[in-house]
Formats: structure tokens, C-alpha cells, sequence
């Protein structure tokens, strides 16, 4: 993929998921996290293949590359990597494979250092209509609480 192709399709994926996002600024989740891992460690579980297989139990692909597709939880849940700070900000667009076609949301993580662990920020935004009650267990099932898990 050509440098030209790959900012096009971004520009296109970032456009897409922004217009769904904002159809509905209602449908948004907002959590917030401790962990008793460092910044740096958290980023890595949510962004190395090896680590996010881990903590979830499941297989993970990610290409740590802005642009870089993902797919996590044995294919369930696919993107693409927007923006990076490391050990800082993770922004993608996410979509769960069974949304109807070109339905994708918007997820942030904000890390900040907290003592000795990390304070996660979270917004996830965008997402079709009537999953937030679903949504919010999800993250706290498959994310938070094995994140949490792994790092004690």
C-alpha cells in the first residue's frame, strides 16, 4: 500500500466514523480506570499482539503503525489505528464485524500516571444505536476486569 493510498483510505475511515459518531453525540461511554500497572504497561497490553493475548485470553492482531489495521478477540472486533501517543493516547476506529456495513465508532484511551499505576480515561463514541447497556459491559468484562487481573 502506497503512502498516498494508505493517508486517502484514513482520511476516508477517520471521515466515515466522525460523520456516525456525531449523527448521535448521545450514544457515547465515558470510564474511567485504575490499574496498578504503569502507563507503559498498560499501553503495551492494549497495543502488543503478545499482551493483549494475555490479559484477554483471545487472539489479537495489531499493527502498531498509524493506519494499521487490527483485529482483537479472534476476529470480533476490527480497525484501524488512528492516532498514537506513546504510553500516553491510543485513539482507532472500532467496529464489532456484526455492525451493519460501514457502521464504525471512535474509542480514546487516555493514560496519565497515578503513583505508581496508571489512570485510564476512555471515551468511546459513535456506536449504532442501542448497544451503550451492552458496550459498557463489554469493556468492563473483556477489558477492564482482565486487565486488572493480569496486572496483580
Amino acid at each position: 500500500m502506497t503512502r498516498r493510498h494508505l493517508v486517502t483510505t484514513l482520511i476516508s475511515l477517520i471521515a466515515s466514523c466522525i460523520i456516525s459518531a456525531q449523527s448521535d453525540k448521545s450514544i457515547t461511554i465515558h470510564q474511567e480506570i485504575e490499574f496498578s500497572a504503569t502507563p507503559q504497561q498498560v499501553y503495551e497490553a492494549l497495543l502488543g499482539n503478545k499482551k493483549f493475548t494475555e490479559f484477554s485470553g483471545r487472539p489479537a492482531e495489531i499493527n502498531r503503525e498509524v493506519g494499521g489495521a487490527f483485529s482483537l478477540f479472534k476476529g470480533h472486533i476490527v480497525g484501524r489505528n488512528l492516532e498514537f501517543v506513546p504510553n500516553q493516547r491510543i485513539v482507532q476506529a472500532w467496529r464489532v464485524v456484526r455492525w451493519p456495513e460501514g457502521a464504525c465508532s471512535i474509542v480514546r484511551f487516555e493514560l496519565k500516571s497515578q503513583g505508581s499505576g496508571t489512570y485510564l480515561v476512555f471515551d468511546h463514541i459513535g456506536f449504532p444505536e442501542g448497544l451503550h447497556d451492552h458496550l459498557v459491559a463489554g469493556w468492563e468484562e473483556n477489558y477492564w476486569s482482565l486487565l486488572k487481573k493480569y496486572f496483580d
